[in-house]
């Protein structure tokens, strides 16, 4: 059976941290496991490390194989160098206070190096806060002097002015657009009419309307009527000459006989 250091997946989605274990590598990730040496948290920067530095260095001696993700959490702990200092000792090398030493050494470069990068992030963090706050009042002053600006337009129109456009503005939107309506020239000719409001023909009253003209057709016949009852009155002119001058022949012709 081969033995694996490994990382096994833990958290909520987009909020995951890992615990550091020793398993068969032919469990699944999420399965069985041995031993529990540490934890992983990425969500920090830098990154959460907790593990047992005697429980890594046992199983390293016992030939487990750590995965790339956990050979580089343990080389950033100093695990692997210390494994690599006590197989110097064993060898006789060195001594194991001189190891120690050196140990001692590279973990005091190793956490200045991590609190400088704290240090540094904490102050590009203050400098972001400070430049944001910077914008935002700048941002403020702006509106408070678009405001004022504002108020002193306001202040300087007269009142005159002001009710007169108060006025008008209601009055334009009183008065609707006209309706347009095809009527059955229009439709053949392709134009539109517009037709008057309802409202306006009601004020219209009886007195006010005019007159309605005689069509074409009836002033011919009136015309017509007209010469006929002349006519007529010639005719009986006419006719009343004729008997008057007819009559008086009447009582010669008589008398004669």
């Amino acid at each position: 059976m081969s033995v694996k250091i490994r990382l096994t997946r833990q958290g909520k989605k987009k909020f995951a941290y890992y615990h550091i274990v020793v398993a068969d590598s032919r469990a699944p990730r999420a399965g069985r496991f041995v031993e529990k040496i540490g934890t992983y948290d990425p969500n920090t920067n830098p990154a959460t490390i907790n593990i047992n530095h005697d429980k890594a260095m046992e199983w390293l001696d016992k030939g487990a194989q750590p995965t790339e993700t956990v050979r580089a959490i343990l080389s950033y702990k100093g695990i692997l160098i210390k494994k690599h200092l006590l197989g110097g000792v064993k060898k006789g090398a060195f001594t194991q206070e001189e190891a120690d030493r050196r140990f001692n050494e590279w973990m005091k470069q190793k956490e200045g190096k991590i609190e400088a990068k704290r240090e540094r992030i904490s102050r590009e963090k203050e400098e972001y806060a400070k430049e944001h706050l910077e914008k935002e009042s700048k941002i403020k002053e702006l509106r408070a002097q678009e405001i004022l600006k504002k108020a002193s337009k306001e202040a300087e129109q007269p009142e005159g002015v002001e009710g007169e456009q108060k006025e008008a503005v209601p009055q334009a939107a009183e008065t609707p657009a006209p309706e347009v309506t095809e009527s059955v020239e229009d439709k053949k000719t392709g134009k539109k009419t517009a037709e008057p409001d309802q409202t306006e023909q009601k004020q219209v009253t009886e007195a006010e309307q005019p007159s309605p003209e005689p069509a074409e057709g009836e002033k011919v016949e009136e015309g017509q009527v007209i010469a006929e009852e002349k006519e007529g009155k010639e005719v009986v002119n006419e006719s009343e000459g004729q008997e008057s001058t007819d009559n008086p022949e009447k009582p010669q012709e008589e008398k004669s006989e």
